[in-house]
């Protein structure tokens, strides 16, 4: 359970990515590098989020597009210090960074955030409730799991989480305007690919350690191959395939 006063994180384990859907996988940090060299000139068009509350919590999701696996969640509160620190550090979209810059930021976001959680929604999750609905959910565990509780609530996108506990304010490619959802997206990031990495040697064949289960063409070459796992989302449409008598994918 998180700490008060303290970065924490907790993964709701019963719906950690696993073959089974019981066993929770934890990202691995690997080497950090204790130096970067942020690339200024988009460090320093992040605009400054709007004003903030006492516990303002930035939350953004990754792999709501993806074929397989969880849709994952993060959730973190930032000072404005610490805001600051991470964006002379480099913070910002994570889709603007390599894997190798948001591994090494993902412990400086840990390290200076009030508090910070990952959450899921599983792929039985996914095709029971919509990627949609699903997302939310990851969205409203991890701001759930938050220790202290935020007051206030920054949400990448325009579509406001229902049922939230606290006021929200959506914002459009939130991750370009505001740090904490910039951190959270890092955190999000690199805790899902990991876990895709670790179902790759189980899974052969699909490409999961490059593709991160996203749509690519060898992914969905693999799909009509080999067929779904267990871990594919049956809900999209690439992964609706059945077996004739034959057992290929028709």
């Amino acid at each position: 359970m998180p700490t008060a006063g303290r970065a924490a994180v907790v993964v709701d384990r019963a719906l950690a990515l696993s073959p089974m859907g019981s066993k929770a996988v934890r990202s691995r940090d690997g080497a950090i590098v204790t130096e970067l060299l942020p690339d200024r000139s988009l460090a320093d068009s992040m605009v400054p989020a709007p004003a903030q509350s006492p516990w303002t919590a930035g939350v953004d999701e990754v792999g709501r597009g993806a074929l397989f696996g969880p849709v994952v969640a993060a959730a973190v509160i930032l000072t404005a210090e610490a805001e600051s620190d991470l964006r002379a550090l480099g913070v910002r979209d994570s889709k603007q960074l390599s894997a190798r810059q948001r591994q090494a930021l993902v412990e400086p976001i840990r390290d200076r955030a009030v508090a910070w959680a990952i959450a899921e929604a599983s792929v039985a999750e996914i095709d029971q409730l919509n990627i949609l609905q699903a997302t939310f959910l990851a969205m409203r565990r991890a701001l759930e799991q938050l220790h202290p509780r935020p007051d206030r609530c920054l949400v990448d996108g325009n579509r406001p989480i229902p049922n939230l506990f606290c006021p929200q304010e959506t914002l459009i490619q939130g991750d370009r305007q505001s740090i904490a959802i910039a951190a959270a997206s890092i955190l999000a990031k690199v805790h899902r690919d990991q876990q895709i990495i670790d179902c790759a040697a189980q899974y052969s064949g699909y490409d999961l350690a490059a593709n991160k289960g996203y749509g690519t063409a060898a992914h969905r070459a693999a799909l009509q191959t080999l067929g779904p796992t267990p871990l594919h989302r049956r809900s999209f449409a690439p992964c609706q395939l059945t077996l004739n008598l034959n057992g290929v994918p028709g």
